[in-house]
């Protein structure tokens, strides 16, 4: 089973993208592998891996220019801008503002047609924007968020820079693979060192 995971094993791990919070949702409940004596949830790295898959995916359905990421968490900037440099997506990276998706007359506005949020707590606002305009919203989740409102979960740890980056890192090489933009065995140009 392992050996057909987007990335190896030990990379997952060494990123820590299965170490949860101490809080869990019943939303989050199917995605949670054992909770840690110490508290901690851990989540199922074969279902992250495999929400990634369905995430890149569903992504290769949209022009670059049409997806719209967002992180309000710094720890996320990095990953984000790393994504939107190699795919050609948009990027928020910090404060989003209210009516940026919703009021054609802010000088900001942008029409996308899927959004990625990193955290749909963090990102409620991206969220509540995305549903009255009717886009679908993509959000990375921990084991506390609540995924109301969000069409696709991928579940991993949300607030660590290392996690976030290989989940950006997958998504725009699985996501430029499946466009066909570079080879089914290629890297993105952009190297993983920059995500």
């Amino acid at each position: 089973m392992t050996e057909n995971l987007l990335v190896p094993l030990d990379k997952y791990l060494q990123a820590g993208i299965h170490i949860g919070a101490k809080y869990k949702t019943g939303f989050m409940e199917p995605y949670i592998y054992k909770t840690r004596q110490d508290g901690l949830h851990v989540l199922n790295i074969s279902k992250i891996d495999e929400r990634l898959a369905i995430a890149a995916k569903l992504l290769s359905n949209y022009e670059p220019e049409k997806i719209l990421v967002v992180c309000r968490r710094e720890n996320g900037h990095k990953a984000i801008r790393a994504f939107a440099k190699a795919t050609g997506a948009k990027e928020i990276a910090g404060r989003y503002l209210p009516g940026t998706m919703t009021n054609p007359s802010f000088e900001g506005f942008i029409e996308p047609d899927i959004v990625v949020v990193s955290d749909p707590w963090l990102d409620k606002q991206v969220v509540q924007d995305a549903v009255k305009s009717n886009i679908p919203v993509i959000a990375v989740c921990d084991t506390n968020n609540i995924t109301s409102d969000i069409d696709l979960v991928v579940p991993c740890n949300n607030k660590g820079n290392k996690s976030l980056s290989v989940i950006y890192y997958v998504l725009a090489r699985e996501y430029l693979r499946n466009k066909g933009i570079i080879q089914k065995t290629a890297e993105p140009d952009v190297p993983f060192e920059s995500f």
